[in-house]
């Protein structure tokens, strides 16, 4: 049996809602042993999308401890002990008011910190919707369909507990004390939205429907994702169908989507149906 690159790491993550849960499962995907600790309340995720957050969590060792209480401290230290990644989505001052951050010196661990903001902000409170809000991935009037900052920094605080293991690797058993790697999802926003602050996508440019070879089309029975936009894949499309939106238009609208997947697969080209 091949041995996965995370065998013999244990991760702890105290990360409910969602960036967390999507970085730990990443892990555990990996290879990880990952013990995600929950308060009493237990994980939102698991109250508004019950199975999604038994999806994340398959694998993994769930238990419940309280870490305002005494015993609930003793609990998550002995955990500590053991561990070599510590996941948190938390404001820096509540990491502080739980004594995380002596935890993490205590026993060398790598602290992935996911917060919201950087700098000063770094305490001010916010969501996908908020840090989206701020970077131009969102259209006035509508909601997202993925939230984006929260699913690309998960993968970031993944990434991040990787970097922190090799640079615990690199720096030497004789070094004391943790290694902190802070994911800012005000920043992923940022990040994502990078293809929007150039004009690659949005309304009216060339990925936000602009191109008649590139958007989706309306058929006979719903609707499908046409995304012939390299030169071969646009005058393949153009020489059977037209290379105008509104030739585009009328002809998918003639044939049912069965017709346009049997289609693309005869000829080669990028279209999907849209799944709802």
């Amino acid at each position: 049996m091949n041995q996965q690159p995370l065998s013999g790491v244990t991760v702890i993550t105290l990360a409910v809602n969602l960036p967390g849960p999507l970085a730990a499962a990443r892990l555990a995907s990996l290879g990880a042993r990952v013990v995600k600790v929950e308060p009493p309340i237990g994980d939102p995720l698991s109250l508004y999308v019950t199975d999604y957050y038994k999806e994340l969590a398959a694998g993994q060792e769930v238990v419940t401890i309280d870490l305002k209480s005494p015993e609930g401290v003793q609990q998550f230290d002995q955990l500590a002990k053991e561990a070599d990644i510590l996941l948190t989505a938390m404001r820096p001052k509540a990491a502080r008011v739980l004594g995380i951050p002596d935890t993490v010196d205590k026993y060398g661990l790598v602290h992935v910190e996911i917060v919201g903001f950087a700098g000063d902000r770094a305490d001010v409170p916010g969501h996908d919707l908020t840090y989206q809000a701020a970077h131009k991935t969102l259209i006035p009037g509508t909601m997202p369909t993925v939230p984006v900052a929260d699913v690309l920094g998960g993968e970031h605080a993944a990434l991040q507990a990787l970097a922190g293991l090799r640079e615990k690797e690199n720096r030497g058993a004789d070094v004391a004390g943790g290694i902190v790697k802070r994911v800012v999802l005000d920043e992923a926003a940022q990040w994502a939205a990078g293809p929007a602050r150039h004009g690659l996508t949005g309304p009216g440019t060339r990925l936000g429907g602009a191109a008649p070879e590139y958007r989706t089309y309306a058929t006979q029975d719903g609707h499908i994702a046409v995304a012939c936009l390299e030169p071969h894949f646009a005058k393949a499309l153009a020489e059977q169908l037209g290379s105008e939106h509104e030739e585009l238009e009328t002809a998918f609208a003639s044939q049912p989507t069965a017709h346009w997947v049997e289609f693309a697969h005869t000829h080669d080209l990028p279209i999907e149906p849209i799944a709802v």
